[in-house]
């Protein structure tokens, strides 16, 4: 039951934290603030399961950071509809692009976080 407390928390501040990130006064047709969420969710997870591989977070603060933080801020049903919409509208090089840099710059992203976590753990 605790568990399910800490995936609830963490998706809560999660999803507060996406919506904040989406009232940011950015306009323009490339969904740059999607991009930058999935981007920086990328970052965040490679971190968290950096840490808790190396034995740095406990089960309930991975459960928290991972599966509800993580899995509350990112985006990937919102990526999914803007990149479908691009397309639909014939903006398929806008689209194209989008897509890709979402896919390489997040995985780039996650990899960071990994680092990020060898890093942390030095200390």
């Amino acid at each position: 039951m605790m568990e399910l407390l800490w995936v609830g928390l963490g998706g809560a501040l999660g999803a507060m934290g996406r919506y904040g990130i989406s009232l940011l006064p950015v306009k323009g047709e490339f969904p740059i603030l999607t991009l930058a969420t999935n981007l920086l969710g990328a970052v965040l997870i490679g971190l968290v399961a950096g840490l808790a591989g190396r034995g740095r977070l406990s089960g309930g603060w991975t459960l928290f950071w991972k599966t509800g933080v993580c899995g509350g801020f990112t985006t990937f049903s919102t990526f999914s509809l803007e990149s479908l919409g691009l397309l639909q509208r014939g903006r398929l090089l806008l689209g194209g692009a989008y897509m890709l840099l979402s896919a390489v710059l997040c995985l780039l992203g996650v990899a960071l976080g990994l680092k990020m976590s060898q890093i942390i753990s030095r200390v």
